[in-house]
């Protein structure tokens, strides 16, 4: 063989080596491809989990048996608390129901919006339809969304005609279906409206609804008081439905107004249909239940049951209407992939406007806890709440001290769903709410009727408010003293020793923190700090 051919014998089989190798190669690269596309593929929503939010109305620290409650038995509730994380110092944004309702669905501070307040029923839609929402987040991610029970964040543009379909509502915020009460119990319209619509409305019967005046003829609670048989305290005193007078005039709409006593088995009803039906696909279900704000108008079947009067019975029932409907989620066979997070949107009241025995029947319940003020108050009382998170299987029983509030659902249901969501507000802190990590928000500014205050750490920094401090007609202590105050929670829950004076370098720290947080705009109210 001469030395030419030696060489390409050589040089052939060494590119015979190189094009196996490379075709060797070229198979793992294809089959590393193959592996990527199959894990991209199981992360399709079949294997993403469902959501469920459980949010009360008006229930406090306090009323729960899990909670501390003495006079008061939650087993139902208590099973989440027990099965999952409870969290001492969960928030809500709010300590009214609006604002905190609008702060979960959004992710943003309610006081960034100035219309952010408690609506009447015939306020225009409060969210933009332009606005990233909880509900368009999951959407996106594959996700069926719905919402079943209390709204209360306005409905269309303007004047709202209720005899057609009315737009833009939850279904333009995010909503694939939606099963509401548009404001409150106490509020007209009394009727239940799905995607839009009246249910069971009568063409020849039309609404008509009216915030300043009454229609002509129509009995109110003042000219027809042997019409009613809740009688009203304060501000509930216009059109009569069902023996119980609201707030606002109604005319019309007869077949479509709701029955108060049926209101929990009716929600309970749909959201359990819900979930029947959408079983097969991961859903988000925001299933905001009525209870125990007034009127309260407990089922037969509950009055009378908790000794407390109707607010006892209507939390008895509530607790109810949640253990009927974990069954459901159990016996569809996706408790297990169900993620459930339970609060309420503020602190408690007893008497809200109506004689109903809240009061006088309350005995040694304390609905607040051990806490300071209620609903409506820049006190503990107004926003911190219970807040429990339960997924059987994937979340270990334990009680969190962290701070959470349920405006950072946004951030952390995203990272659980594998997006990303920025927002200025919401704390991404999933590791929190699945009970891996303690670490919780440094910092929190709560609101109450507009005005703010900070909680950082261990601390609660109430800026000077004039005004009354006790707002005589719901007997709560609402925050605003013409001084500041600064209390250490973890030594004082109660909020009993003002150490503003006495601590006046924790003070100027509190102050600069929060003006940093609240922006320039809330400067005027905290700049003169003379304890030194």
């Amino acid at each position: 063989m001469t030395i030419i051919s030696k060489i390409f014998k050589i040089t052939l089989i060494a590119l015979i080596v190189f094009f196996t190798n490379c075709k060797s190669e070229n198979k793992d690269e294809d089959k590393e491809k193959i592996e990527i596309a199959n894990t991209d593929s199981k992360k399709d929503t079949s294997t993403k989990p469902n959501i469920v939010v459980i949010y009360l109305d008006d229930l406090g620290y306090g009323d729960l048996s899990s909670y501390g409650a003495t006079e008061l038995q939650t087993p139902n509730i208590d099973a989440l608390a027990e099965g999952g994380v409870k969290f001492t110092s969960g928030y809500a944004s709010s300590a009214t129901c609006t604002p905190s309702r609008y702060a979960l669905l959004t992710g943003m501070y309610p006081w960034r919006n100035k219309k952010a307040k408690i609506l009447p029923g015939t306020a225009p839609l409060l969210i933009s339809t332009e606005q990233q929402t909880l509900p368009k987040m999951l959407k996106k991610e594959g996700y069926q969304t719905a919402i079943v029970g209390k709204w209360h964040l306005g409905l269309g543009t303007g004047v709202v005609d209720w005899n057609t379909k009315i737009t833009p509502g939850p279904n333009e915020v995010g909503f694939e279906e939606s099963y509401i009460l548009a404001a409150t119990q106490d509020r007209v319209p009394t009727v239940y409206i799905q995607n839009g619509n009246v249910v069971g409305l009568d063409p020849d019967d039309p609404i008509l609804v009216n915030y300043k005046e009454n229609f002509e003829g129509e009995p109110t609670a003042i000219s027809n008081p042997e019409m009613v048989k809740m009688k009203w305290h304060h501000g509930h005193n216009n059109s009569i439905v069902n023996g119980i007078g609201r707030i606002g005039y109604m005319k019309g709409g007869e077949a479509a107004k709701w029955s108060d006593i049926d209101m929990a088995d009716h929600f309970l009803a749909k959201a359990k249909d819900y979930v029947k039906t959408h079983k097969d696909k991961p859903f988000f279900l925001y299933y905001a239940m009525q209870q125990p704000h007034v009127p309260r108008t407990p089922h037969p079947r509950f009055a009378g049951t908790s000794g407390l009067g109707p607010r006892g019975d209507v939390i008895l029932e509530a607790d109810w209407c949640i253990g009927e409907f974990m069954k459901t989620l159990e016996e569809e066979g996706i408790l297990e992939n169900t993620l459930v997070i339970f609060s309420s949107d503020n602190g408690p009241v007893l008497n809200d406007g109506y004689y109903d025995d809240a009061v006088e029947k309350n005995g040694k319940h304390d609905a607040k806890g051990g806490l300071r003020g209620g609903k409506y108050s820049l006190f503990e009382a107004g926003t911190r709440v219970p807040f429990i998170t339960y997924w059987k299987g994937k979340i270990q029983p334990k009680v969190s001290d962290a701070i959470v509030c349920q405006m950072d659902l946004l951030a952390s249901l995203a990272n659980l769903v594998n997006t990303e969501e920025t927002s200025t507000d919401s704390k991404e802190l999933l590791d929190v709410l699945l009970g891996e990590s303690n670490k919780g928000r440094e910092n929190l500014i709560i609101e109450a009727t507009s005005r703010t205050a900070l909680r950082s750490g261990d601390w609660l920094m109430i800026p000077m408010y004039p005004g009354k401090n006790f707002r005589e007609k719901v007997g709560i202590e609402v925050g605003s003293l013409p001084e500041f105050q600064l209390y250490n929670l973890k030594e004082d829950i109660g909020q009993q020793n003002n150490l503003a004076k006495s601590n006046p370098d924790k003070l100027a720290e509190m102050i600069k923190t929060f003006e940093s947080l609240r922006g320039k705009e809330y400067k005027n109210n905290v700049k003169e700090v003379t304890f030194r």
